[in-house]
């Protein structure tokens, strides 16, 4: 049995993003749904969670609702149980964003932020509201087969639940599990290598030998993006230009307020992609900041080179010696002026120092928001988490390993240059003095989504998961050899353990 090309759903689950597309195309486009993974229940000035129907949910039969917050073993985004919710009751999507815009009082939940399904209700809240509401399938009449990926090292009723939830409540067409990894090794054009997904609170690191993920060396690191920009905001609050352009001294900001406006800085600047990571394996040196000099550089009215910056190329091969002299000296700066929230903002090499936490966890601690009190152990540095996943592997495993790092995440959306870091930094724990053969490993690969995916050239890695998610599900569904998706025949015949039998992962 296949199913046509323009049927096929694809749903990409991460720890905070669901992103999701339908049909597969000659040329594999990128998903044209991406929302954040997470869900809100209004509340009353009681405190007491509300139904669509903006009535109080009555409580169960104990009386207790459950929160989730940084004291989770997985995960400080929060989390709240409310058994007796339905499905219906939870806003998602647009219609969160704008309760929220509204400033409703809301709980909010991220239901797969600690890596598994902490609130089956929630989860199925994200899946309609993607299937039904973003993608217009027809629950009554839904011919469409479900690719969906999900977090890796699931138990096997995670996936017989999520299997009982798409075909009894969604009425798919078929459906097909894949670990997020592997389809993002598959983007890679790669089965070997150590998969590096770094997400907004966590790092999850797993290693793919033949396409078999060893799920005994994977492991997750308490590290991601909100660490960098948090980092980031306390280094720009010594920029004095930018401090007195968002603070001035007639109005200054209290410190809470200047530091979440200083986060919005940050995330602008690299998800507009003026962030690069520093190749060379060395963290900026603080000479080289640009931080101190950049009020005198403002003085002397050499910022206005960068805003000329895309005619520069054209100026300088006309300019006389002594201006293309100033063009190099702006251009060693590494200036940056932006527009934000009303003021013009010249920024220097500081901001290139973003991804320092992912390899130096150190430069976080003392700083509000980042490492929790709660966690006595220091997380590891990337390239020695690394190190060690590799080191649990067979010793025939590890040069095919090394020969396959692949960073996603979707800071390597905007961020180009962290793979390579992460390289650089390796290098000390490839090489084995009590091992001398010739399998041992001389150096590291990075991998990267191959330019042959035209749609994909501007997304980095950053979208790799739904790229071999698609991938997959071009062959799965099309494949009348060896079946390894669910139909609604199997569903009837063998109930929700079918999909154990259809996920080779699980054999």
């Amino acid at each position: 049995m296949s199913f046509r090309d323009s049927n096929v759903v694809i749903i990409e689950t991460g720890r905070t993003h669901v992103r999701a597309g339908l049909g597969l195309h000659d040329l594999l486009k990128t998903p044209t749904v991406e929302i954040l993974a997470r869900v809100g229940l209004r509340r009353n000035a009681s405190g007491e969670h509300l139904n669509k129907s903006q009535q109080p949910i009555p409580l169960g039969e104990n009386g207790v609702k459950q929160d989730i917050g940084s004291s989770s073993r997985v995960s400080s985004l929060p989390q709240h149980i409310e058994p007796n919710a339905s499905v219906n009751d939870y806003l998602v999507g647009s219609a969160l964003d704008e309760a929220l815009a509204a400033g409703q009082e809301l709980s909010i939940s991220w239901p797969f932020a600690g890596g598994d399904v902490r609130d089956w209700t929630q989860a199925e809240a994200i899946w309609k509201y993607v299937l039904f509401n973003q993608l217009h399938r027809r629950r009554v009449q839904n011919e469409s087969p479900v690719l969906l990926s999900m977090l890796p090292g699931l138990a096997r009723q995670t996936y017989e639940r999520t299997c009982q939830i798409f075909f009894e409540r969604f009425n798919a067409a078929g459906l097909a599990i894949i670990e997020r990894p592997l389809a993002q090794m598959y983007a890679a054009n790669s089965l070997s290598g150590v998969v590096v997904d770094i997400d907004d609170k966590k790092t999850d690191i797993t290693p793919i030998s033949d396409g078999i993920m060893l799920n005994h060396a994977r492991t997750t690191i308490p590290l991601g993006t909100r660490d960098c920009q948090n980092y980031l905001a306390h280094l720009l609050k010594s920029n004095q230009s930018v401090v007195a352009a968002l603070s001035p001294a007639e109005n200054p900001l209290d410190p809470e307020a200047l530091h979440s406006t200083l986060l919005e800085l940050v995330k602008s600047l690299w998800t507009d992609g003026h962030v690069r990571v520093p190749s060379d394996g060395e963290t900026a040196l603080l000479e080289d900041e640009g931080v101190t000099d950049i009020a005198a550089v403002l003085v002397a009215g050499k910022e206005k080179a960068v805003i000329e910056s895309g005619m520069k190329k054209k100026a300088t091969a006309k300019a006389s010696a002594a201006e293309q002299a100033r063009a190099r000296e702006i251009e060693a700066l590494d200036l940056l002026t932006i527009q934000f929230s009303g003021h013009s903002l010249t920024l220097g090499k500081e901001r290139h120092r973003l991804c320092e936490p992912l390899f130096d966890p150190t430069l976080l601690e003392g700083l509000p928001g980042s490492l929790p009190v709660a966690n006595a152990v220091r997380p590891l540095p990337l390239q020695e988490a690394v190190g060690i996943v590799i080191g649990q592997t067979d010793v025939d495993q590890r040069p095919s390993l090394w020969s396959g790092l692949f960073i996603t995440g979707d800071l390597t959306r905007h961020v180009r240059g962290i793979g390579i870091a992460l390289q650089s930094r390796v290098a000390p724990f490839i090489v084995n003095p009590d091992l001398q053969s010739e399998v041992q490993p001389r150096y590291a690969r990075v991998l990267a989504v191959p330019e042959y995916y035209p749609e994909y050239r501007d997304t980095g890695n950053g979208l790799a998961c739904f790229l071999g998610s698609s991938i997959a599900a071009k062959i799965i569904f099309n494949d009348n050899g060896g079946k390894i998706f669910v139909s609604k025949a199997d569903y009837t015949a063998r109930g929700p353990h079918s999909i154990i039998e259809m996920t080779p992962a699980l054999l």
